[in-house]
């Protein structure tokens, strides 16, 4: 499994939605990029910046932020603990 440095965090994203409220079906270029995931690995942090976030938490984290990497056939995606915006 991947190991985080610092105050990084692995997230495994949440799959977009293929289906519209209204019953129609998304193609998978139109798919918005997801935005929330649940975190698999957190990093030891830092003196002055302790982790707030766990393993299994589920966040939201900014549209652009991270790295998307694949490891093992899945896909996950390491951010800064500062570029989660929230804990849902």
């Amino acid at each position: 499994m991947l190991k985080p440095l610092g105050t990084r965090v692995v997230i495994e994203p949440k799959e977009a939605e293929t289906m519209t409220a209204g019953g129609l079906y998304i193609p998978d270029n139109a798919k918005e990029k997801p935005q929330q995931g649940v975190i698999v690995a957190a990093g030891p942090g830092a003196k002055d910046e302790p982790m707030e976030v766990k393993v299994g938490d589920t966040v939201l984290y900014g549209k652009y932020a991270g790295t998307e990497v694949t490891f093992e056939g899945a896909k996950y995606l390491i951010v800064k603990q500062s570029d989660i915006l929230a804990i849902v």
